[in-house]
């Protein structure tokens, strides 16, 4: 691979590897900037249906301005290495977090999901689905802000040959949701699926599935229901655990259907006063008593809205009545005095 690519970005050091391409931190020769480039490794570089799809996917997510999303300021091919150029985010990211810090507290892991819902529903949107959510591609800088990274990669992988698509479909099988396992299309629930893995990740340090086969991780996600997050981590609350296991649900329309619409719960949740504490709570009742109560929590929820929303509509309304009870008088008071 050469040092410099396309005459202008030189290479500096190696800052991870992938299962489909090598991280770089690198330097802008003309902006003189520093820079990160992912480089394709070359099994995926020599594909020409891989590089037109790679270029189309490239453009797409250049598109993307948005503070929790990583930048893309370019893309090429230079003797057989195709790259990525994308801003350079200082930090580490949420897997290597997770690892060294074990599961996040409540406050924390919402805080850096808001982020993620942020970011990735910009994308929905913008008519982009990510594909391939996991922690290793979301980036948090020193100030606690979080970057989603590789839009499109993964949609530009669906473009390779039949006999490398395997590797290409199971680079992720720990976050895929339930149609992707099964081979079909994604959407925007399919990333509010993967969100819903990430987020069970941050608030149990654990996978909701795990195992060390590929095809069987694939059934456990179309088929088996995922464990109660508060067997694992009594802190998290019935309500919170409520949404949870909706963004898990195995069938798309039974989830939230964006980023967004997942990311307006999440807020709400966090803003809501504190329930009060439940002391030695036996592990039975961590989930819903029945589909019912399930879907009365849900809705309970979703409808929720802050108090102070009324109080200004009611004091709009007085301040309304107010001024217009005065207009009677001072047009009494203009006819008497002229």
């Amino acid at each position: 691979m050469p040092d410099v690519l396309n005459d202008r970005y030189q290479l500096e050091k190696q800052l991870g590897q992938g299962g489909m391409a090598l991280v770089y931190q690198a330097k802008d020769l003309m902006l003189e900037r520093t820079i990160a480039i992912k480089v394709l490794k070359a099994d995926f570089s020599s594909s020409q249906a891989f590089q037109e799809r790679f270029k189309q996917e490239a453009r797409a997510a250049a598109n993307l301005t948005h503070p929790n999303i990583v930048t893309v300021h370019d893309f090429g091919l230079d003797q057989g290495a195709l790259f990525i150029v994308m801003e350079f985010v200082p930090g580490t990211d949420l897997k290597n977090l997770i690892d060294q810090q074990g599961p996040l507290s409540i406050d924390h892991a919402s805080r850096l999901f808001v982020q993620a819902c942020a970011g990735i529903g910009y994308a929905h949107r913008a008519g982009l689905v990510h594909c391939d959510i996991k922690p290793h591609n979301m980036l948090i800088t020193p100030d606690h802000r979080l970057k989603v990274t590789d839009f499109g990669i993964a949609r530009a992988l669906a473009s390779v040959k039949p006999d490398e698509q395997f590797q290409a479909i199971w680079g992720s099988p720990a976050y895929f949701s339930p149609e992707q396992a099964a081979g079909r299309a994604p959407s925007p629930a399919s990333d509010v699926y993967s969100l819903g893995v990430v987020l069970f990740q941050m608030l149990t340090g654990e996978l909701p599935f795990a195992h060390n086969s590929p095809q069987e991780l694939a059934l456990m996600h179309r088929y088996q229901q995922p464990p109660s997050p508060r067997r694992i981590n009594p802190e998290i609350t019935p309500e919170l655990e409520t949404i949870l296991l909706k963004v898990l649900s195995k069938e798309p329309a039974a989830r939230y259907r964006t980023a967004d619409q997942l990311g307006r719960i999440m807020i709400n949740f966090t803003q809501r006063d504190p329930p009060p504490a439940v002391i030695d709570a036996p592990a039975e009742e961590s989930r819903p008593h029945s589909q019912q109560e399930f879907e009365e929590t849900l809705t309970a929820l979703e409808k929720k809205q802050p108090a102070q929303r009324w109080l200004t509509i009611v004091l709009g309304l007085l301040a309304l009545t107010a001024v217009g009870g005065l207009i009677p008088f001072w047009i009494w008071v203009y006819f008497q005095f002229n």
